[in-house]
């Protein structure tokens, strides 16, 4: 784990909600201990459902056993889609809608909650670049001669102030794990938070619907991140197992990447790293950064 930064200032991250741990990963009433802007954090579960989340206190240490509601001064806390939640600020009452999770035939799961050395806004960045697809995941999620990144739109919701990156296709030869041939597949990007983003995939069961891959990215200090991977599929065919595997074997030829980057904190200076077309996506994620004013896991623009 990279060596802990300096607690963080940001108060747009700070009023932020941000993911802790998969709660099926979770049993009531006993410790978690994790991480999150450079403070430690825990959490507990509570019979009914609800997490508890608090400062870590001496007391209280991974494992030990605890009556939730018993602990002072708890944190905002949310359980929603898959994840506990927490705020070291004053957060809004909701995080962000996604309609789809609720549907009764999708499978919604966690696909791996993968620890990397690397700044959030870098982990959300590299979620949205489709050029990278031939290069890094050959013969998964890109192939040469397929390298060109068709034309695609980007906009900023005025209502939600989410971006998203529409009509973007790209030619696959194993888009997902039931897939059989190569094929171009639709997708969608959603940046719902400056650490969450949502892919609408084309899903081979039901080709009407999508497929959605989350990626929430747990900042626990500026350089290094819990990165959980959402997942909710219309897929009643491959196990849980063979899609995680999937999932693991896609995030896995990413981390050279992730964590060779240089810096590691995102820069937002237009000029800093040179963009490119199918680099729109992310122009457009780092001056929404700048305009929200977020300074953490960033070196900000001059």
């Amino acid at each position: 784990m990279a060596a802990a930064t300096d607690v963080c200032r940001d108060s747009v991250i700070l009023n932020q909600w941000h993911p802790l741990w998969a709660i099926d990963e979770t049993e009531p009433g006993v410790v978690y201990v994790t991480g999150l802007l450079a403070e430690s954090v825990s959490f507990a579960m509570t019979s009914d459902g609800r997490a508890v989340v608090w400062r870590t206190r001496g007391d209280l240490a991974a494992g030990t056993a605890v009556d939730p509601d018993s602990v002072p001064d708890p944190l905002p806390s949310r359980c929603e889609f898959l994840y506990v939640w927490t705020s070291l600020g004053d957060p809004l009452d909701r995080t962000f809608d996604i309609p789809e999770f609720f549907e009764p035939d999708r499978r919604n799961f966690n696909g791996s909650t993968i620890g990397v050395n690397v700044s959030a806004p870098r982990a959300v960045e590299n979620f949205l670049d489709m050029g990278h697809f031939p290069f890094v995941h050959d013969g998964v999620l890109g192939s040469e001669p397929h390298t060109e990144v068709v034309d695609y739109k980007v906009a900023i919701d005025a209502e939600t102030d989410e971006i998203w990156a529409t009509e973007c296709q790209f030619w696959q030869p194993a888009a997902s794990a039931t897939a059989t041939e190569g094929q171009m597949v639709d997708y969608v990007y959603r940046v719902m938070q400056p650490y969450s983003i949502l892919l609408y995939k084309s899903c081979p069961a039901a080709p009407d619907r999508m497929d959605l891959i989350g990626l929430f990215v747990q900042p626990v200090t500026e350089d290094y991140v819990r990165a959980h991977m959402f997942l909710s599929l219309v897929d009643d065919e491959s196990s849980i197992a063979r899609i995680r595997y999937f999932v693991q074997t896609v995030f896995a030829q990413d981390m050279p990447i992730l964590e060779n980057q240089n810096p590691r904190l995102l820069p937002l200076d237009p000029q800093a790293e040179t963009p490119i077309r199918s680099d729109r996506a992310s122009i457009a994620y780092r001056r929404w950064l700048s305009d929200l004013g977020i300074t953490y896991g960033v070196i900000p623009a001059a």
